[in-house]
């Protein structure tokens, strides 16, 4: 869990492709979603965005949270708190927190992120560590990514089977490439009816949590929201789901198909 559940923080938060200079999200926004390992109900997460400031910049405030419910949490407990703060104006991330309990392995970890130094600080609570790693202006966190791209790319000039990748660090390993290809339209059923989505394939290392490198897929509302409608992963062992559960405070329209 303690490598899926970082990618899923990611795909729930990165509702790709929005318009152009047409905003996709606001201050209020909030999100929540419901994770099912084969036939478990297994967790729950959130991602709730906020306007704050921070040493004078204005910024977004994202927190997104993960637990373990019910009978899962019995097997495997689940406490992930992951925070961004990026800017409202060039959507540059300032500050990350990660801070996970997932079946005892723990992380604490906080980058600050100096782009007049070319070089992010990344604090490791728990082993009393800090390090430099050198970063480009483009670099994005975690959660900032996916509210930089909602922003920042046009639908209009993808095709089927086109791909973008994305530098982005959130850990003590580095700056990681992550790549998605974009595989269409789909029209899927939801809790709140037919949802006509953008459907892409994110690129993994295969290995011991994933079957092979195109094992996750991702669904997201073919709206000016670009919001995540579903998450699929065929894993080593068994298979996850991860389903928009509840939405409140979304910036435009919920396209729902009625008929």
């Amino acid at each position: 869990m303690k490598k899926i559940l970082p990618l899923l923080f990611l795909l729930m938060a990165v509702p790709l492709m929005g318009q152009k200079f047409q905003p996709a999200f606001k201050s209020g926004e909030w999100l929540k979603f419901r994770i099912h390992y084969g036939l478990l109900n297994a967790s729950y997460a959130t991602l709730h965005l906020s306007s704050e400031t921070l040493d004078s910049i204005p910024v977004y405030h994202v927190v997104g949270t993960g637990k373990t419910t019910g009978f899962a949490s019995i097997f495997f407990k689940v406490d992930d708190t992951y925070e961004s703060y990026f800017g409202r104006r060039n959507g540059k991330p300032y500050k990350f927190i990660r801070k996970i309990d997932e079946g005892g392995y723990t992380k604490d970890i906080e980058i600050n992120f100096d782009y007049n130094e070319k070089k992010a600080v990344l604090k490791d609570h728990k082993n009393s560590t800090q390090m430099d790693i050198p970063v480009h202006d483009q670099i994005q966190d975690l959660i900032s990514a996916s509210y930089y791209l909602r922003n920042n790319y046009n639908l209009e000039t993808f095709e089927e089977g086109q791909s973008i990748n994305l530098d982005m660090l959130f850990d003590d390993d580095g700056v990681f490439q992550f790549k998605l290809k974009y595989l269409g339209k789909e029209v899927i059923r939801t809790k709140f009816g037919k949802v006509e989505c953008l459907k892409f394939r994110p690129y993994v290392q295969s290995g011991r949590v994933f079957k092979e490198k195109e094992s996750l897929t991702l669904w997201i509302s073919n709206d000016l929201n670009k919001i995540p409608i579903r998450i699929k992963a065929d894993l080593a062992v068994g298979s996850l789901k991860a389903d928009l559960e509840a939405y409140n405070g979304l910036r435009n329209q919920f396209k729902i198909i009625m008929n």
